[in-house]
């Protein structure tokens, strides 16, 4: 259920144009500090999972691993996504307060 309200979440943030996705779009979002949240997918390889951690970690942006690829992608009307970058803040605190109820 909770997993549902976060990909429904993702999909508002994507019909609102609050979401950029893809590897050079959300390491653009991140550097330029447009981007509030960023979610990798849980079978992105390890390669871009450590991208994300180091930069977020340096531009101080929140960071979740959450859900497969096809389903990220499948949220927002895409194929397959590994990284998601929220750039609003308040749908990236509600999809962070949904992702912190487990």
């Amino acid at each position: 259920m909770k997993q549902n309200k976060i990909l429904s979440l993702l999909g508002i943030a994507m019909r609102g144009r609050n979401l950029v996705s893809g590897e050079f779009q959300t390491e653009g979002a991140v550097k330029n500090g447009s981007a509030m949240l960023v979610i990798i997918a849980e079978d992105a390889s390890a390669n871009t999972k450590k991208l994300f951690t180091d930069k977020c970690s340096f531009y101080e942006v929140p960071v979740y691993e959450f859900g497969t690829k096809t389903e990220l992608g499948r949220a927002i009307g895409k194929d397959l996504r590994s990284s998601l970058g929220v750039c609003d803040a308040g749908l990236a605190d509600a999809i962070i307060k949904q992702l912190e109820t487990k």
